[in-house]
């Protein structure tokens, strides 16, 4: 695995902001330890990701059973699309859930670039 050395690390002003999309529901404890190590695969990339999906669903945060719970931190996490992101990135080894889905249309529709990767076969 790689290591981050003091000497390797850049400056806040030159890492790329992105919205990291991979599944939440489903299999949530392979989803988030999938969801970690994309998070580990972006900043090693030196991105700066945003992964609401890991955040907001933490206990005592938001529900992601409750439909408008999930709808509402769906719409927070999509927010930082708007003059935050510079790019969504989309990890599709384990699909692409309804949730990714609703995120990729958003990045399209604001025209910010999407690009999908792989940790088993790099960016696809």
């Amino acid at each position: 695995m790689t290591e981050i050395l003091p000497h390797q690390t850049i400056p806040p002003h030159a890492m790329r902001r992105v919205v990291l999309e991979s599944p939440f529901a489903g299999d949530v404890e392979a989803n988030i330890a999938y969801a970690r190590a994309c998070i580990r695969d972006s900043l090693l990339r030196g991105e700066a990701p945003i992964a609401s999906h890991l955040l907001y669903t933490q206990p005592g945060i938001l529900n992601d059973d409750d439909r408008n719970e999930r709808a509402h931190g769906i719409n927070a996490g999509h927010a930082w699309m708007y003059d935050a992101a510079q790019a969504v990135v989309v990890y599709v080894d384990r699909g692409i859930s309804s949730g990714m889905a609703a995120g990729i249309k958003t990045a399209e529709f604001l025209g910010l670039p999407v690009e999908r990767r792989s940790l088993i076969g790099g960016v696809q």
